[in-house]
Formats: C-alpha cells, sequence, structure tokens
C-alpha cells in the first residue's frame, strides 16, 4: 500500500516527538503494508514548517530507516491549511506537492462555516497544483452542505479520508458521513494520517476490511496514490460487487 498521509517526522508538529519515534511509527506502517510513505507534516499557523526543514528531516529519517533494514520508500510532502495558501508562493507550494509530483495535499478548517474553499481550491490548482483534499469527513462544513463537496470533485479535486474515520475512531457521526462519501464516490484515497502509535496509529487495510471496503482496496491505496505520486492518469473507481462488501446507505445531497 502507499500511504499518503502520516505525520511521521520528528519535533515538527503534533506527530513523534523524537527520531526514535518516527522511526517506530515507520516500522508500524511497513508492518502494516505500506511499502511507501509520504510524510505530510502540517504547514499550518500553528507548525510554520516549511519545505527545507522537511526535506531535511526526511532525509534524515530515510537513512535510518535503512540503516536498521526497515523496507520502507520514505518520500516528502505537506499537509497544508488553506488558511496558509496565500501566504506561500508558488516555488514554494510546488516543494510542498506530495512525493514531488503535482498534488498538493489541502487541509479544510475544522469549522461548520467555511467561506471561500472552492475559490481557493480554483486558485491552488491556476497557480500549476492539483488538489488533494485532507479528511472532508472530518470537516463540519461539508457536513452542514455536502453539495461543496460534490462540486469541489466535479471540478477535478480529489478526496483522501482517514482510515480510522471508517471504523468510528472520530465518532458515529464521522463515521457515517465517511461511509455515505464512499457510496457516493466522493472518495478517492484511504489513507493513516497517523501521528503515534496509540491513538493514531498507521493502519488502513484493517479498517478497509472492518468497513467492508476490500474490494476498493486496491484502488484507493495503490491505484490511485501510485497515480498521485507519479503524475500518472488517475483510474477509474472499480465497481462494487453486489455481494461481498457491505453497501453503507446512500447519502442524499441536497439540493
Amino acid at each position: 500500500m502507499i500511504d499518503l498521509h502520516c505525520h511521521v517526522l520528528p519535533g515538527i508538529d503534533d506527530g513523534p516527538k523524537t527520531i526514535a519515534g518516527s522511526l517506530a511509527l515507520a516500522r508500524a506502517a511497513a508492518d502494516a503494508g505500506v511499502r511507501t510513505l509520504v510524510a505530510t507534516p502540517h504547514v499550518s499557523w500553528h507548525h510554520q514548517n516549511d519545505a527545507e526543514a522537511i526535506g531535511g528531516l526526511v532525509e534524515e529519517l530515510r537513512a535510518l530507516l535503512g540503516a536498521e533494514g526497515v523496507e520502507l520508500e520514505l518520500r516528502a510532502g505537506a499537509e497544508v491549511a488553506m488558511t496558509r495558501i496565500d501566504e506561500l508562493d508558488d516555488a514554494e507550494l510546488a516543494r510542498l506537492r506530495l512525493g514531488g509530483g503535482e498534488w498538493l495535499l489541502l487541509e479544510p478548517p475544522f469549522s461548520p462555516i467555511v467561506t471561500g474553499l472552492q475559490e481557493i481550491a480554483q486558485e491552488v490548482r491556476r497557480r500549476g497544483n492539483r488538489v488533494l483534499l485532507a479528511h472532508p469527513e472530518r470537516c463540519p462544513a461539508f457536513h452542514r452542505d455536502p453539495r461543496m463537496l460534490g462540486s469541489l470533485v466535479r471540478s477535478g479535486v480529489l478526496t483522501s479520508i482517514t482510515a480510522g474515520s471508517l471504523v468510528g475512531r472520530f465518532g458515529g457521526t464521522v463515521r457515517r458521513f465517511a461511509l455515505r462519501l464512499v457510496q457516493e464516490q466522493l472518495v478517492h484515497n484511504v489513507a493513516s494520517d497517523a501521528h503515534d502509535l496509540a491513538d493514531r496509529a498507521p493502519g488502513i487495510a484493517a479498517e478497509l476490511e472492518q468497513a467492508g471496503l476490500v474490494p476498493l482496496q486496491e484502488w484507493l491505496t495503490e491505484a490511485i496514490p501510485a497515480a498521485i505520486l507519479d503524475g500518472g492518469p488517475i483510474p477509474a473507481r472499480p465497481a462494487l460487487a453486489s455481494s461481498g462488501a457491505r453497501q453503507p446507505r446512500r447519502l442524499r445531497l441536497r439540493r
């Protein structure tokens, strides 16, 4: 699997505090079946990281993984808060893309009312980036108005939900909304968004199995993320079989 969203770097945001903690988190990801991991520290007003600092820590952790014999490809990226977009120049945004590709992981705010998100996404694209939206299932604004998320997807934005959301780790409301978004074909990737080994561990496959989404696992965790990292065409979503996978209740988008 390819994990596009993981807070694995040490001392840079709300992930591990030490390089030893980073190594343990990366090792757990590899043990859980991840072969490529993208380090995506926050780039926000609270965590004012930049591409240079991120790149240096990726190199340090990559060297340690090699020395310890952990078979895991580590790439650089970032989770960029939409509130920081105007403050970052084009060159910096390009350096913060996932794995050196075309896609920027954009984080919406955790607030019930969001203004200008569609305009910001359009501006990010106008500046030469493609947009992967982080954990929309946890954004209250999309709960209020799921039509906004549908509009973003139709405009070319892809979405990445957190594996733990599918099994209730962020509450029942988020779980139900995440499953409905999958049913409505508004989800393109499932990532761990891991921060630690306790509350935010780097699991993906087990959560997909528990949610009854094994038929989509290869598409969600390999085909789509590989296209995002390597610049290939986005593969079409396979159809869910009528049997063998639980079908989440359909989300009725308000008109």
